[in-house]
């Protein structure tokens, strides 16, 4: 399978990896290969469990990446295996440029403590420390005077709304501030990675989509990389810049939302993006149809840009006598949104024109 990566600086480069329990693992990796064993078949030949099977990409400074897929899929072995806490069966994980399975102890200590930051579903706050010293705890670890390792996580709880806070014990926090004082924990050390391991899934639906608004906006202000695992779609799309969706242990699909709902990789892909409401994922410029195929002057038209997402495209056409809208990148007009290539992209269509198509 091959993807389109964002341009930037790589932070993380994962090749052909693998991670299969089991005594026999190079055996099971072999027969997978070989004749596309699957998870049952690995399981009952070989005694195997597959967690991660050939899982190859790329995530770029400043992007999150989530990864989405259903209980089993190997989403949180995945995310385990970026920063060690479990050994990969085969392949090479680089961060920085640096493969970390060659790593001793002592540098994989420096990079779980300044490089990468986790925030897991259970956020295990130290119940007798204040939320404050609960931010500051992984910089006690590395050593930071007291005074200086509470500035920095005073810092922290005012970017995450919980200044007010420092001072309480976590009893006295719901869920969701809990989740928060997690977060200010993983990026007091200013990390470039976080990794967010289904962070908000136990939390209320409001309270659920609050976070995820206030996770993005505060990793794209900091200029932070983030990896998110979860097991539902509508928070990947919400959140990711690029979405990897995983069954038995293998990526199906890496793209964007709009990408992976207008072109589902495979069957198993469709069912889960069938769902999915397109009006604020597919936008302009995979609807419209190029000017050499519109019969009217699109120069008369009202104009969008290429981002235009399919609510503000509908708003438009409704408005318009001509029901099109011309789609222009600073003055050149590239293209035409039609009355009828909206109702195609809501629908769905498979011969939907636009790019890609």
């Amino acid at each position: 399978m091959t993807e389109d990566t964002p341009e930037g600086e790589i932070l993380i480069d994962c090749r052909n990896l693998w991670k299969v329990f089991g005594e026999r693992a190079e055996e099971a990796i072999t027969a997978i290969r070989t004749r596309g064993a699957g998870k049952r078949e690995v399981l009952r030949d070989f005694n195997c469990v597959v967690g991660v099977a050939e899982a190859s990409f790329q995530i770029r400074k400043g992007e999150i990446f989530c990864i989405m897929g259903l209980s089993g899929s190997g989403k949180s072995t995945l995310v385990r295996l970026l920063n060690r806490l479990i050994e990969p069966s085969l392949g090479d994980i680089t961060i920085r440029g640096r493969n970390i399975s060659q790593m001793n102890r002592k540098d994989l200590r420096d990079l779980r403590a300044h490089e990468i930051g986790m925030v897991f579903q259970s956020v295990a706050l130290i119940p007798g420390r204040s939320v404050l010293d609960n931010a500051a705890f992984g910089l006690e670890v590395q050593g930071v005077a007291k005074a200086e390792r509470h500035r920095i996580a005073m810092d922290a709880l005012t970017r995450v709304g919980l200044a007010d806070w420092a001072g309480h014990l976590p009893r006295q926090l719901s869920g969701g501030m809990q989740q928060r004082v997690g977060l200010a924990r993983a990026i007091a050390s200013d990390p470039g990675i976080i990794l967010m391991d289904e962070p908000f899934s136990a939390l209320d639906p409001l309270i659920r989509r609050q976070l995820q608004d206030e996770f993005r906006q505060l990793t794209k202000s900091l200029g932070k990389s983030a990896v998110f695992i979860t097991h539902d779609l509508d928070e990947a799309m919400r959140i990711g810049d690029r979405i990897a969706i995983m069954k038995d242990g293998m990526m199906i699909q890496i793209g964007t939302a709009e990408e992976i709902v207008l072109h589902p990789a495979d069957a198993y892909v469709a069912e889960f993006v069938a769902g999915i409401s397109r009006l604020h994922l597919v936008k302009a410029h995979s609807l419209m149809v190029p000017l050499a195929d519109y019969p009217g002057d699109a120069a008369a038209l009202a104009r969008a840009t290429p981002e235009a997402d399919v609510q503000a495209l509908i708003d438009l056409v409704l408005a318009a006598p001509e029901q099109a809208v011309a789609i222009s990148t600073g003055e050149a007009l590239v293209g035409v949104v039609t009355a009828r290539a909206l109702l195609q992209g809501i629908r769905g269509e498979d011969d939907a024109p636009g790019e890609g198509a």
